[in-house]
């Protein structure tokens, strides 16, 4: 055992006044200091994606950072096994490292850079301030159709927002959100230089990102989050907020079918297929978001990055009121209430949209091209043959 820490103080460079390489930021450095600590002992290689990929390499420039860092899933079942975690003097915090360095990464890729550095400082009062200010100027353009507040349109929200209006508004906040979520992804493709993605690459990728295999610990108990316990409820709360969120946007893209091809415009009957799939979605969408707030304010300050809180809480307050702005819409939509209530759903879905390329959002779509990566590498001759793939 002696004779293996000196084998890990020499590989893991322990003094970090000295890094790697002058171009890695701190915490950079500090990824690839505890990489190659892990490299040596190797002990979590079978717990997720990160550990295999690691023996891939022997130094960690920037690029492999960036993609460590995405690929890590911060289930915190290493840091729990690692013998040579805090209070050791190694003190190696893989989850911990990797949150500051994926945190780091969606200011560096966002586009335009500004406002992902905006978001990534203050995004829950950013999220909820311009929640209101949009649904604040919704209620402004309400106005102009006073004579129909408080009247039963029988949900028909098209009489207080003409369609054509709605559409360019979200249609412009839609296409900006997937532009600059597009060019974010794209550098961050590029930079971590991927080869050739196969079709088996892409199911296997795709497999990964719809079962989110890896929140299971690496051996199916879940994940750790107050203490060492394990728990699943991390993995069933993503679960419902991100299938939650598909069934939302399945109810959009089925409702704008139905206008636009069927010559069907809103408003549906509560049996109706757009209605069904907003319900459901908006139902997992409350569940899946309050617990993974709950875990969040739970959350063991060792196994994450506490400058990130503001950030994640953010996206999830976005969540919540969508959801729930949106299932109160669903309740008055036959009362005198709607107009209100609907300026309020837009402006928090509005925020939503705009928010997506600079906060938690972006964490899914780095994360899948993380795992194509990897799904990708696994598929090519380890030529260090320092592990198993």
């Amino acid at each position: 055992m002696k004779q293996l820490d000196v084998l890990i103080r020499e590989a893991g460079r322990f003094d970090l006044a000295t890094p790697a390489s002058t171009t890695l930021t701190d915490n950079e450095a500090e990824v690839g200091r505890v990489m190659q600590i892990c490299n040596a002992c190797r002990y979590c290689e079978g717990f997720c994606a990160v550990f295999p990929a690691m023996t891939h390499r022997i130094e960690f420039e920037k690029a492999d950072i960036h993609y460590l860092a995405n690929l890590c899933h911060n289930c915190g079942a290493c840091l729990h096994a690692c013998q040579y975690a805090p209070p050791h003097e190694f003190a190696v915090n893989v989850p911990q490292a990797m949150a500051k360095v994926r945190g780091q990464t969606y200011s560096d890729y966002a586009w335009p850079p500004a406002l992902g550095a905006l978001y990534r400082r203050s995004g829950l009062t950013v999220a909820l301030a311009l929640a209101g200010g949009l649904a604040l100027f919704l209620m402004l353009l309400l106005g102009t159709r006073a004579e129909l507040l408080g009247q039963p349109l029988g949900g028909d929200f098209y009489a207080f927002f003409p369609h054509n209006t709605l559409a360019l508004l979200f249609g412009a906040v839609f296409g900006f959100a997937v532009l600059a979520l597009g060019v974010g992804v794209s550098r961050f493709w590029r930079s971590i230089t991927p080869g050739e993605a196969t079709g088996p690459a892409v199911a296997e990728a795709t497999h990964d990102v719809l079962r989110l295999k890896y929140l299971d610990g690496g051996h199916g108990e879940g994940c750790n989050n107050a203490d060492d316990a394990f728990t699943l409820w991390r993995r069933r709360f993503h679960h419902f907020t991100f299938y939650g969120f598909l069934a939302c946007f399945a109810a959009t893209a089925v409702a704008t079918l139905y206008h636009y091809l069927l010559g069907m415009p809103a408003p549906y009957a509560l049996t109706s297929l757009p209605v069904l799939l907003g319900s459901i979605g908006g139902v997992g969408l409350l569940i899946g978001p309050a617990g993974l707030l709950w875990l969040n304010l739970r959350r063991h300050p060792a196994q994450g990055d506490a400058a990130q809180k503001p950030m994640d809480r953010g996206f999830i307050a976005l969540l919540l009121l969508t959801s729930a702005t949106g299932l109160a819409v669903l309740a008055g939509r036959n009362s005198g209430a709607m107009g209100v209530l609907l300026a309020a759903h837009l402006g928090v879905v509005m925020a939503l949209f705009a928010t997506l390329p600079y906060g938690k959002f972006a964490h899914g779509i780095y994360r899948s091209a993380a795992l194509l990566k990897w799904a990708i590498e696994k598929r090519q001759p380890n030529r260090l043959s320092l592990g198993s793939d």
